[in-house]
Order: structure tokens, then sequence, then C-alpha cells
């Protein structure tokens, strides 16, 4: 999760173990609505290989979307992600519609799968089986997250200024931890370092003390091997992988132990020990989303600790490089007075890049965001504006179009988070019913969430559609070379444009005008299914503007297999729809300027405009 100077902790409590007999698999899911000739093998199990995720045709695939949900984490609805499967459909057809998602990070509770110690809660894990597939029905992948944060809520009295998840009661019973106390914290995560009870229960867990870490191993084995055996092949084709624990961080270090030796003796063989349990658990072809020491990449050089998984080797395939990244800066209200501008997390996400370069695996940053209320809210709009920059390109907009051959690989990205509780929750505080919470996350005073139901219980969102539903390459038929999207988001009344079209392409320029706009190069491999992009709900089919070696177009028309610029919807009948370009060749360098800037565009400048993206390709790329 995001908060304060003193990020997060991670501490969880999850899962392993086989459960009793297996049954029958279900049967196979028909196709989701809206699919095409091409997304049934697509929508083989994902991969990871050559530093990317690919789909089951090969192609080049990008993760975006949501964390859901922090709900897990209070006890209203038991540690589930939503009240009922109607509430988890709902959510799920607003976060494609709304929200442009083709991905969660879907959230665990290790407290409600394990409430008595050595016995799996199958009602539990039916629920959260149910919940899932309301995603996975919709076409949208699921990454399962044992979550936590500071150990667990058992460890906070009654009338403590702060709460926890993740750990069960029995796991906190025998540790006989201190009395919690955080001293002075002006933010959450602060216990994560400063509060004994957290601290301590902390480093049992890693070094399984009371067989705290068996039991969690043992609980995750067998909540893979429940969804292994309940949800249909299809349907668990869509589970990408398993994100084995929250936030890592020690609880305290051992004498002349560092960060970094921590990750390599500690961290690292429970994460060789998780992925055993996967593979025992039918989970085999499916990586382990493996984060690092969570303090590896603060951007306060007081917090920084080092870490990434320096000593892992290369990890790949079985493994993805997974990280959280928030501006500590912009949260604290003391060390960012401004807001953010064009590039700020270029160099943050430049590292998350290498580092997965390094391991030879594929990234993703499973959290990110910024709060949406409360004294340093107004950095929102340019903070989140920077983050999805940062994943779209290694570049600031100031020299992208100079040098797009080093934008680098589109990084994977899930928002925290997606509540549609959001502003609406019961919550008692710890067991308390004199401190019932009701607004924003109803967690430790955090108000993040992308959505909110209003007053006639639909979803909408709470940050600027042009912001979250976002142009991306979902799925590239080959590599991607460069890729950039202006998204004119606004900073209040204010729209903010880091990117303009430079006056050396002026067709170009006066083709996009004041609209949105994105362009995707990329080098072709030879796969007959197309290259796909998310379109947004303000790309409506009938005025965006397509300009293309493979052709240009001024309206889109409906997909067939001899149409080399088209749209359809994304599979699972939400309505949402994508941009399919068709090309051919291998190593073939194909471009596409998208936009919805333009209002009936001339043949003649639709023509001009191709000329100036044909010669500045040549030139750049080559």
């Amino acid at each position: 999760m995001p908060k304060l100077p003193v990020r997060l902790l991670g501490v969880l409590a999850a899962l392993t173990g086989l459960l009793t007999a297996p049954g029958p698999r279900p049967a196979a899911a028909a196709s989701l609505p809206d699919s095409l000739w091409f997304d049934a093998q697509a929508s083989a199990t994902l991969t990871v290989g050559g530093g990317r995720f690919a789909d089951g045709l090969g192609r080049e695939v990008v993760l975006r979307g949501y964390n859901v949900s922090g709900e897990t984490k209070l006890e209203e609805n038991g540690g589930l992600p939503f009240a009922s499967v109607a509430d988890a459909r709902r959510s799920a057809a607003a976060l494609r519609t709304l929200g442009g998602g083709n991905t969660v990070r879907f959230l665990l509770s290790w407290a409600h799968a394990e409430p008595t110690r050595g016995q799996a809660d199958t009602a539990y894990l039916a629920a959260v089986t149910d919940q899932m597939r309301a995603f996975l029905d919709a076409g949208i992948r699921v990454v399962p997250d044992f979550h936590q944060d500071l150990y667990s809520r058992h460890l906070f009295d009654e009338g403590s200024w702060y709460t926890g998840d993740g750990a069960p009661k029995w796991a906190v019973d025998a540790g006989n931890y201190p009395a919690e106390s955080c001293g002075i914290c002006l933010f959450w995560g602060q216990n994560i370092t400063q509060n004994q009870a957290v601290t301590k229960a902390s480093y049992d867990f890693w070094h399984n003390a009371y067989g705290v870490q068996d039991a969690f191993l043992d609980t995750a084995g067998k909540t893979m091997a429940y969804l292994e055996q309940h949800l249909s092949g299809d349907e668990f084709a869509g589970v990408v992988g398993f994100d084995p624990f929250n936030e890592p961080y020690a609880g305290t270090y051992d004498s002349g132990q560092s960060s970094r030796g921590w990750e390599q003796n500690v961290l690292w063989p429970f994460y060789e020990r998780f992925r055993a349990r996967m593979d025992t658990a039918g989970w085999q072809d499916k990586p382990a989303f493996v984060e690092p020491n969570l303090f590896w990449n603060a951007n306060l050089d007081f917090q920084k600790q080092e870490g990434g998984l320096l000593d892992a080797g290369t990890i790949g395939p079985r493994y993805v490089f997974n990280t959280h990244f928030y501006d500590q800066k912009a949260i604290s209200g003391v060390f960012m007075w401004g807001k953010a501008t064009d590039g700020q997390y270029a160099a943050d996400f430049r590292t998350v890049r290498d580092r997965a370069l390094g391991l030879g695996t594929a990234a993703i940053v499973s959290e990110f965001g910024h709060p949406l209320t409360g004294s340093v809210s107004d950095k929102a709009p340019t903070v989140v504006k920077a983050m999805y920059q940062a994943l779209d390109s290694r570049l600031p907009g100031a020299s992208w179009w100079s040098d797009p051959a080093a934008s680098g690989p589109v990084l994977s990205g899930t928002q925290w988070q997606w509540d549609l509780y959001n502003g609406r929750h019961h919550e008692l505080m710890n067991g308390n019913p004199g401190k019932v919470l009701t607004s924003g996350d109803a967690w430790n005073d955090e108000d993040l969430s992308a959505v909110a139901l209003d007053d006639s219980g639909a979803a909408v969102l709470r940050q600027d559609a042009r912001l979250l539903d976002r142009l991306y390459p979902s799925a590239t038929a080959g590599t991607t070379v460069a890729f950039t999207y202006e998204d004119r988001s606004r900073d209040g009344s204010t729209a903010l444009t880091w990117n303009p079209v430079p006056g050396s392409l002026p067709n170009v320029a006066q083709l996009v005008g004041s609209g949105q706009y994105g362009l995707l190069v990329w080098r072709s491999d030879g796969t007959a299914a197309p290259t796909e992009l998310h379109l947004p709900a303000s790309f409506p089919a009938a005025s965006t503007t397509v300009v293309s070696d493979l052709g240009s177009a001024a309206g889109l028309p409906a997909y067939t297999r001899t149409t080399p610029i088209a749209v359809a919807n994304e599979p699972g009948g939400t309505g949402s729809k994508r941009l399919l370009l068709t090309a051919s060749g291998v190593g073939t360098v194909h471009y596409a300027l998208v936009t919805n800037g333009a209002t009936a565009p001339s043949a003649s400048r639709l023509d001009a405009a191709r000329t100036e993206l044909s010669a500045w390709v040549a030139q750049e790329i080559g």
C-alpha cells in the first residue's frame, strides 16, 4: 500500500500445501463473449521470456489495471474483496469500461484462509474463487496476492491509532509480542520500523519462529491447489501467477546483516520455498511475482536500503520482478513542495526496467498511486500522470521524439486501488464498536481508490478518465520499439501536455491538434494475429484517426482478417474496445499514430502526416 515517508511493510501471511481430495476440474468455460478467431489461443497461460510477458501466440503483453481491493484488509466483509459476487461482477465491468484495465492484483487474506491453525477455510476459498471468476469472465487477467501490512491487525489494541492486516490471530498469540506502540508517528507506515510488536512479529515470520512461515506456506499451497481445482482450464489460464508476499521487510536485521544480505539469505530462500509449493499445487507453468525489500527503491535517501534482488542471479522465466513505487517525497508534504512534472519518475522506473533486465525476466509495478484527499492530494493529478508516463516509456516527453529508440519496453502496472465501497465502508477499527470507519478506504486514513459508487449505485471514477482509461499496447505481434501516450489529463482546469508533437512534423501536429494521441513503433514477428491497443472510451471508432505504414483511417472499420486497421470489442462482453493492427513481415518496423483530435481530416492531410511519420521513423529507428 501506499503512504508516508516510511513506506509500508511487508510481512504478510500467505500460503501453500495441498488441499485434500482434488475433485474433478470444472468443465471448460465457453469462449468469452466478443472473442475473435485468435483469442482462444492468445488466452493460453501467460509466459515470461526474453524479458517480457507473452501470450499463447507469442505476442508481447502489457498488463495494466488495479489492485482489487483494499476491502480485503478490512473485516466488514470477512476479508473478501467484495460483499457479493454481484458486486465483483459490477466492479469488473467498471474496471474494464471506465478504468481501461486488463489485469487485477487480487488481494487475499491469510487470516481468513487459515483462521484455525492447520485448517484451510474452504468456505472462504470458495467465496474468493467465485469473486475471482467474475474478473476472469470479464476477460481480465488475475494475479492473486496474499496481502499483509504491519503483519496483522491482531497486533493492535482496540483503541489504537493504527491497524494492520495479514496474519491470523493464532500466529500473533504464539509470539507473546510486546504492547504495540509507534511512539510519535505521523504516518501509519512508520510502524514498519518503529513499532516493536510489528518488527518482532515480522522478524519471527522470516525466521520461522513457532513454525509460522511453514504454516503460511502450507496454507498458500492449499489455496493455490483449491484455485487450480475449482477454476476451469480456461479460467485458470487467466490467472497469471502469484504474488507470494506483499512488501517484504526484515522487521529487524541480525547483527552484521545488511538489507542486501537479508534479501539473499532470508528472502530469496523463502521465495524458492514458495515456488516449490506452486509447482506442487499445479502452478508450475506460472511465475511467482516476487518483491524485493520494500525500501530498495525509496526516493528518500534516509529510507533507501540496498536491494532489488541483486544476488538472485538470472531468475526468469519462473519469476517476475515485482515492485511498488510511491513518491514518498510528494506524500510527505515536506520534501516536495510543488507538483510533478514531465519525466519526474523516468529515472525511478528506468531502475525497475534495468533490474528486470539484469534478472532476465519481466517487470511489473504492482502498486503505485497517490492520496486523493488530504493535505497533499492536490499533487495527485500530476504525480499519477508522471507515473503512467514512466510506465509507458523510459523517456520524458521533452526528449521522446528526438530519441524514440531509447523509449524501451512498456512496463506493466496495477494502480492502488479499485474499491467500490470507497467512502461507504462500515469498518469497526480493530473490532472497536466506538470507532466505525466509513470514509475513504477505511484503513489508516488512506484514500486512494480510483473508483466509488454514486448515490444511484453506479460506479464512477474519482480521477480524470483521461488519466486512467489509457491507450496502451495490450498485445504486440512482435517487439515494441517505442511507445508514448499524451493523455491531456487535467490538473483542475489545466490540460497537462508533456509530449506535444514537435514543430518539425507540422502535418502530424495539425492532425492531432489539442486531442489525445498515442504512437506505437514495433518490429513485427510474422504472427498472423494482430497487434492490439486498448482504445479508451474517449476514442470512439467513428472519430478515431489512425495514420500508419499499414494505411490510414479516419473512422475505424469493423475487424476482419483482411482489414489492416480495425476496431473490435475486447473479450469479456463489457463493450470495451481494442484497435487491431494486422502487419506482415518478420523484423519489419511498423508504426501507428492514434488520435481523437482530428475532425474529418482530408485525404491530403492524412497523406502528408503519413509522409512525415515515415520519414521520422526511417531517420530515428531505421
